[in-house]
């Protein structure tokens, strides 16, 4: 992430929702994609209307987060958005300013909208009553700005790789009920609970993802394949070029990814030689792909 990081300060928000949706994602957790589809257009859109004709598109990184403090089901995003974006003429401008009355509302509009399309009519009523319950918006909050990119980092790795609960928030364990702490969200007051212990294991497993679900989503300057990432390269700072060419290089992304050089021998660490190919227990002719390359190659350069 270091490496993909923009050199320019962030925003942190969280786009949380009424307490009366949160069963719909608990029967239907794939329904928790409307969280991400919602606030994806809500970010472009707040950009986008800084410049129709320019089209600033900003970096945003979005965290799925369904447990609040007290262990309850609470599906929300941690959304860390670049001030500022990038127009397709190739121009940064700096955003300072986020507006967050349109946040709210247009987040409230979008994601009613998406979980009425998955849904279906049966939904328009529970529609109504939120539009009219809450007629200011969903709430989203915003923290301070995070202005170095070392800070950014450490600030959304605590938010990538958190557990549901962390160890010194449980305080005891007496073969029948576990007691656990938590500092409420209104007013930071400290509050203790004592559960059995097959309750407190059912709100803990019931945040557990779907296999191969993605929590984290990298949207706008941040989602791949993009045809104008290179000429983002500018905006990386140049003691990191190096860096991130070599990830094109299959032994580096191992290496990064997994901690170990894949053609590194473990025991005598003696750097070994690339001989032999195999692809579902078969071997593969090097001759081949190189041949494959080259014509490959040829084709590009006719």
């Amino acid at each position: 992430m270091a490496f993909k990081l923009i050199q320019c300060s962030h925003r942190h928000c969280v786009f949380t929702i009424d307490e009366d949706l949160r069963r719909f994602f608990l029967n239907d957790r794939s329904l928790l994609d409307c969280l991400f589809h919602a606030v994806r257009s809500v970010v472009l859109r707040m950009f986008f209307q800084r410049n129709k004709s320019k089209n600033f598109v900003p970096g945003f990184i979005c965290v799925l987060h369904t447990f609040g403090r007290p262990l309850e089901w609470n599906p929300h995003i941690h959304c860390l958005i670049t001030e500022g974006g990038f127009s397709d003429d190739g121009f940064w401008r700096v955003v300072k300013h986020f507006n967050y009355t349109l946040l709210r509302k247009s987040f409230q509009t979008a994601l009613l909208n998406e979980m009425e399309k998955r849904i279906g009519p049966s939904f328009r009523k529970t529609k109504a009553h939120i539009y009219k319950k809450d007629s200011n918006g969903f709430y989203v909050f915003a923290k301070p700005n995070l202005c170095n990119t070392q800070s950014v980092i450490k600030y959304i790795s605590r938010y990538l790789g958190r557990p549901v609960i962390a160890l010194n928030r449980i305080d005891s364990y007496d073969g029948e009920n576990v007691t656990f702490h938590y500092n409420r969200h209104e007013d930071n007051a400290f509050v203790k609970i004592t559960v059995p212990a097959l309750d407190f294991i059912s709100l803990l497993i019931q945040h557990i993802p779907e296999p191969h679900y993605k929590m984290t989503r990298y949207y706008g300057l941040y989602a791949r394949h993009r045809s104008g990432d290179k000429k983002l390269i500018k905006a990386v700072h140049p003691s990191k070029h190096k860096f991130l060419c070599s990830f094109s290089k299959w032994r580096n992304n191992i290496a990064v990814s997994f901690g170990y050089d894949p053609i590194c021998c473990p025991n005598c660490k003696t750097t070994m030689t690339l001989t032999d190919l195999y692809f579902k227990h078969m071997r593969v002719s090097l001759e081949d792909l190189y041949e494959r390359s080259m014509a490959k190659l040829k084709c590009r350069s006719a």
